[in-house]
């Protein structure tokens, strides 16, 4: 297996993988449709994918990560948040995800990036060093699920808010 960076011909297979790692997902509304493949597409319409990661094998893409910045406070401080990471269901549980954010933080620190936030599961992303932290916040979410990681300096104090993107579709 390897991971990349996305290329123009993987949009479409990008967004079958995303919808179908998305699909019947715990934390989704039952019978809702999955939306995160409409916003890698609007992120990287408005040129805010800062960085979008596919796993291939052999045969298909079948993991993919991506990365966009986010505000604090109202300004951009260098900070990204990291979401959505999709793996092929048939693919889970091999360790796809988690050797995407490892590459995508890797990547993230070279281009001299501050840190990176995360809305998930406290228990997963842990393990790559996200802690829930007191002093950054995102609007209606459980401070306990919003998550981050400092990859160079403190970690800042402030309201967080993502791209647009997350809300319009």
């Amino acid at each position: 297996m390897k991971i990349r960076t996305e290329t123009g011909s993987d949009i479409t297979e990008i967004e079958k993988l995303t919808y179908r790692a998305f699909e019947n997902h715990p934390h989704h509304v039952p019978g809702t449709k999955p939306t995160e493949h409409l916003i890698i597409n609007k992120l990287r319409a408005e040129s805010a994918l800062t960085l979008s990661l596919v796993m291939e094998d052999e045969a298909e893409i079948v993991g993919h990560i991506a990365f966009s910045p986010v505000n604090i406070n109202g300004k951009f401080v260098n900070w990204y948040g990291l979401g959505p990471v999709s793996v092929m269901p048939e693919h889970q549980s091999k360790g796809i995800g988690g050797a995407l954010i490892l590459d995508g933080l890797a990547q993230l620190k070279a281009l001299g990036a501050e840190g990176v936030v995360l809305l998930g599961e406290p228990e997963y992303y842990g393990r790559f060093g996200f802690k829930a932290q007191p002093t950054l916040t995102l609007d209606g979410v459980p401070a306990e699920y919003f998550l981050a990681l400092s990859l160079k300096s403190d970690i800042p104090s402030g309201e967080v808010t993502y791209h647009p993107a997350f809300f319009e579709v």
